[in-house]
């Protein structure tokens, strides 16, 4: 069985979200196109995602050096078997829809915590005496983001760190990229068109994704 981890990083709902009200109409024509697939949803906002602190920099130290995982702190276990179960979940699905708003930029806090808890060694990647190389090969991923500015081209491009950022990082672990880019939805007079444009890219792409 194929298995989608949808993953939305937006605290709020798809009538107040360009980027989500693509993205489940995305999902809806996939399940349609895809019915034996599984799509497990992971709302960024509602998961327990623990950032790369101090307890997890010694738990993940302790256990190099050759601690077991008993001897660990309370906090050290929690976090660090945690980390090990998203990363352990990421790289066991088939593809991958990342759904997210482009803020100050870039991606949401929450989503960069997540990328950050599936960038681990011998996980996703590894290291090599010819550098690294990804751990994730025929395996694809879609990102939707939607931004009030165009990004893409012209004069703010080379502000552009959400979906850019996104795809160094997956192509990285060996995963292929694409995006839909809702952009320029500040203008309020062309926003619905643009909503509207950016379903019908979505619906398409979930036909042969």
């Amino acid at each position: 069985m194929t298995t989608v981890l949808y993953i939305t990083a937006h605290p709020l709902d798809s009538q107040s979200s360009f980027s989500l009200a693509v993205g489940e109409e995305f999902i809806e024509t996939y399940r349609q196109a895809n019915p034996t697939d599984e799509v497990v949803h992971l709302d960024l906002y509602q998961e327990n995602i623990p950032q790369i602190d101090a307890d997890v920099l010694r738990g993940w130290e302790k256990l190099r050096t050759g601690s077991s995982f008993n001897q660990l702190s309370d906090a050290e276990k929690s976090k660090v078997d945690r980390l090990g179960a998203i990363v352990d979940q990421f790289v066991t699905a088939d593809k991958y829809v990342y759904v997210s708003p482009m803020w100050n930029f870039s991606v949401p806090p929450v989503l960069k915590a997540y990328t950050d808890a599936t960038s681990i060694p011998g996980k996703t990647f590894r290291y090599t005496k010819n550098g690294p190389i990804g751990l994730l090969p025929d395996k694809k991923a879609l990102h939707i983001q939607a931004s009030g500015s165009i990004y893409s081209e012209g004069p703010l491009a080379p502000l552009e760190m959400g979906y850019s950022y996104l795809n160094k990082v997956l192509q990285f672990y060996g995963i292929s990229t694409e995006a839909i880019l809702v952009e320029g939805t500040a203008s309020s007079e062309q926003a619905p068109a643009i909503k509207e444009k950016a379903i019908e890219h979505a619906k398409e792409v979930a036909q042969r994704f």
